[in-house]
């Protein structure tokens, strides 16, 4: 299950989010999603079967929210928290454990999405 990027403003703004594609939801469960920036800083995503979201900056900073699926979106909402904006929905692609995607976050920046086994 590949995952797009996704981030919002503020605290969220550094987020590049991967989200778990409808067929292959589980494949994020269980796993870690790492989104890399150019300059060593990292965001650590983390995707549970009940619904609820987590992120884990280097820097120290944590986000808890809840992740829904709407057609061929991923979206969080219920922002923890609070963000200037309530909630960010980015368009599923399919990847697997091991695989590693360019994208950019919502400000432009490049980041590279890596799906990596087990909680890190």
């Amino acid at each position: 299950m590949r995952i797009a990027n996704m981030g919002c403003l503020a605290l969220l703004g550094a987020v590049v989010m991967a989200a778990p594609v409808q067929a292959g939801v589980s494949d994020a469960f269980g796993n870690t999603i790492i989104s890399h920036y150019p300059r060593g800083e990292w965001v650590k995503h983390y995707f549970e079967p009940d619904g609820t979201y987590s992120a884990a900056w280097s820097d120290g900073r944590r986000l808890s929210g809840r992740w829904v699926i709407e057609g061929q979106k991923v979206c969080l909402i219920e922002l923890r928290p609070r963000q200037l904006i309530s909630r960010f929905c980015t368009p599923m692609v399919q990847a697997s454990v091991g695989d590693t995607w360019p994208s950019r976050d919502p400000l432009g920046r490049s980041v590279r999405n890596e799906l990596v086994a087990g909680r890190r």
